[in-house]
């Protein structure tokens, strides 16, 4: 479970503070909305650990997060933009998720196991760049799985996507945060997206995480 409790965070001395407070399970997706500029990337970063909080608490299964480097810090981040080196291929940007030793051991059943469950057996070898924008999220989501990490963040993940692919897209979201346990966290523009994958919702309001209930995502 992830929980953030009373965390403050300020661009400046002058400014309006932004207070967070959150409960996020195992399994579920928890989705923020908010108004642009609100702070919901302000808050993605916090936990992410590039931005570092003047106040409060944040603990994933009761270990403390704050005093973690970015780089150790049990969390994957999705973005609009899927971040794919497009000169690479497509089993390359998947390697990149792997730990250096592992990637240069034989790591090729392992990337070919994540490609086959995200829906892209067989096109290891193709470039990014020939690729299409569904296809791009599906292999930065294989990437994600073998990172191996807990939390994953999402931010307008699905922007950039028509609307076929846009559903395929959240199915495949939804479905691998229950397969593996992961704890999601989506910041989204749409309802429709929001409807469709939040088990929580949350709304930033003049700068405080406020809770909207439950739905049956």
């Amino acid at each position: 479970m992830l929980r953030l409790e009373g965390i403050r965070f300020a661009y400046a001395p002058e400014a309006l503070p932004y207070r967070f407070d959150m409960v996020a399970q195992p399994g579920e997706i928890s989705a923020v909305m908010g108004a642009s500029g609100a702070g919901k990337s302000t808050l993605l970063d916090l936990i992410a650990g590039f931005l570092l909080p003047q106040a409060g608490s944040m603990t994933l299964d009761g270990v403390d997060l704050l005093p973690l480097q970015p780089e150790d810090r049990p969390v994957s981040l999705l973005f609009q933009s899927n971040t794919l080196f497009e000169h690479l291929s497509a089993e390359n940007n998947v390697a990149l998720g792997l730990p250096r030793p592992t990637r240069r051991k034989d790591a090729g059943p392992l990337i070919a196991a994540a490609l086959a469950e995200v829906g892209l057996a067989g096109i290891g070898k193709q470039r990014a760049a020939t690729l299409s924008g569904g296809q791009k999220q599906r292999v930065a989501l294989a990437r994600t799985l073998l990172r191996n990490k807990p939390v994953l963040l999402l931010d307008e993940p699905f922007s950039a996507l028509d609307d076929e692919t846009r559903v395929a897209a959240r199915d495949l979201v939804r479905n691998l945060t229950r397969a593996h346990d992961w704890t999601t966290i989506l910041v989204s523009h749409h309802t429709e997206d929001v409807q469709a994958l939040a088990t929580c919702r949350y709304r930033i309001a003049a700068g405080v995480l406020l809770p909207e209930g439950n739905t049956a995502a």
